[in-house]
């Protein structure tokens, strides 16, 4: 049976969205393409908190090992770029993050701006 029909909302097949390093890794990528130290800057802006090398690379090798990025070398650094698949599945994982979390941001929102 397809994934798709088996849940409503289903998570998508492109990355591990339960931590949201996957996710957040593609739509960090979806803007330019980086190396590993620009991507964890990114991260920590977003997140508050720099992921260390043991976290954030065996999660990059992840997504080249499924076609979502892919690497080139420059010099000594290694250039992280999504694929077209990586664009079109963080499009979807997107998706998927805004009708699973949609209705709290919206409340959220509801709620503050009644203070």
């Amino acid at each position: 049976m397809d994934n798709k029909q088996e849940c409503n909302p289903c998570p998508p097949t492109c990355c591990d969205m339960r931590g949201f390093l996957s996710f957040t890794i593609m739509w960090i990528l979806r803007k330019k393409e980086m190396y590993g130290q620009e991507i964890a800057d990114e991260l920590e802006k977003m997140r508050g908190v720099k992921p260390n090398p043991g976290t954030l690379y065996p999660a990059l090798q992840e997504l080249e090992k499924q076609g979502i990025v892919e690497t080139r070398k420059e010099g000594r650094k290694t250039i992280y770029t999504l694929t077209e698949a990586g664009h079109t599945g963080a499009m979807e994982a997107c998706e998927y993050f805004c009708s699973v979390f949609g209705d709290i941001f919206s409340e959220y929102n509801e709620i503050t701006a009644q203070r």
